[in-house]
């Protein structure tokens, strides 16, 4: 599975410059002025794993297959966009389309970059936003009911969904987000997934800061204290010193970078990891001569749902995984290391996957 994460904000806030730096492209064209990216601009990224590389020289793989995650960088959204101001209705239909939201909220002053808000006030601008996606929602849901409510009358199965978007309609309509309403049962929660609401998707809250505070300011620290209060996450990026990373040749020189401006690690990958956090997915791997690869899961998968991931047959054809931690394989220099010191184990279907396991999959054709 890629992950697939739309950025998004009002205009002018570093989307787009944010955008090209995790994506290493000049793709999103970033300026001065609103609406600037009218189409989505696509990218696809390595996720960042060190696992690999280690992995990779015990198992002495021909190549390296990271995991992938998709940023989609969408147009600016403004004040309105529910109704359809500036490019509200492409802007709303292509964040339908992804998998959790990336916030981009500008916490930086600088007079030359004009605010389509007129001043800085990061927890207005991070509200308007909030706002525009709930009533996006609650327009969807009130055009929809009328029509389910009609099916209704010949389909008693559908009166539980009903209620339930009454109920959803009422927390949206005291400007809530559907992140926040109380799902009380499997059936409510599988409703909700075939409603495919904007704002039941996982938020991150970038704050994007000057190159000498990134760190904090007053601006993110107000993003922070929102985003703890409501059950969402928010992190510290430059999107500028991003850029100027992605320029860099080589991993050494971006090293070297990264230490003389105080960073332990790329915004890139602080995205990647909170994004793979709020969306509960974790990593397991595959290794051998030919290639060694990382493949992408839910929390909670089970070794059949991990072989489905590479493909559909060995789900449906699963017989066992022959599994080994990735502690266990590194500690003990691979498969045959593993296998000598029991630490090599035959799970069956039941199994729940680890971040981090190795798998070899039994299955019949």
């Amino acid at each position: 599975m890629t992950l697939k994460c739309g950025i998004v904000g009002l205009p002018n806030v570093g989307k787009s410059t944010l955008f090209n730096a995790l994506t290493q492209t000049i793709a999103a064209e970033a300026q001065n002025f609103p609406f600037c990216t009218i189409e989505p601009n696509i990218g696809l990224v390595n996720v960042p794993d060190n696992r690999l590389d280690k992995l990779s020289k015990i198992a002495n793989s021909a190549q390296i297959i990271p995991t992938k995650i998709e940023f989609v960088d969408i147009a600016g959204l403004v004040k309105g966009a529910s109704k359809g101001e500036g490019l509200g209705n492409k802007f709303l239909s292509h964040i339908r389309e992804v998998d959790a939201i990336i916030n981009v909220i500008r916490c930086f002053d600088n007079d030359n970059i004009t605010h389509v808000e007129g001043n800085i006030d990061p927890i207005r601008d991070l509200e308007l936003i909030q706002l525009e996606l709930i009533l996006a929602d609650l327009e969807s849901l009130e055009k929809r009911l009328p029509n389910i409510e009609k099916k209704a009358k010949n389909d008693k199965e559908l009166l539980p969904q009903i209620s339930l978007i009454n109920k959803i309609i009422s927390h949206l309509s005291n400007q809530k987000p559907v992140s926040s309403f109380n799902i009380e049962s499997s059936d409510e929660k599988k409703i909700i997934n075939q409603l495919q609401l904007i704002t039941s998707k996982p938020q991150l809250f970038v704050c994007n800061l000057n190159d000498d505070q990134i760190s904090g300011n007053k601006y993110s620290d107000l993003i922070s204290n929102y985003a703890n209060n409501n059950q969402f996450h928010s992190l510290n990026i430059c999107a500028q010193i991003e850029s100027e990373i992605s320029n860099l040749e080589n991993d050494q020189e971006k090293s070297e970078f990264l230490e003389a401006v105080g960073l332990k690690e790329t915004g890139l990958s602080k995205i990647i990891r909170k994004s793979y956090d709020i969306l509960n997915l974790i990593t397991f791997f595959t290794a051998g001569p030919q290639e060694c690869r990382a493949w992408t899961v839910k929390q909670g998968a089970t070794a059949p749902n991990a072989a489905g991931v590479i493909h559909t047959d060995f789900e449906k054809g699963f017989i066992k995984a022959q599994t080994i931690s990735y502690n266990d394989y590194i500690a003990h220099n691979g498969e045959e290391g593993a296998k000598n010191n029991g630490k090599l184990r035959l799970e069956g279907k039941e199994y729940i996957v680890n971040d981090g396991d190795i798998f070899h999959f039994r299955f019949n054709n």
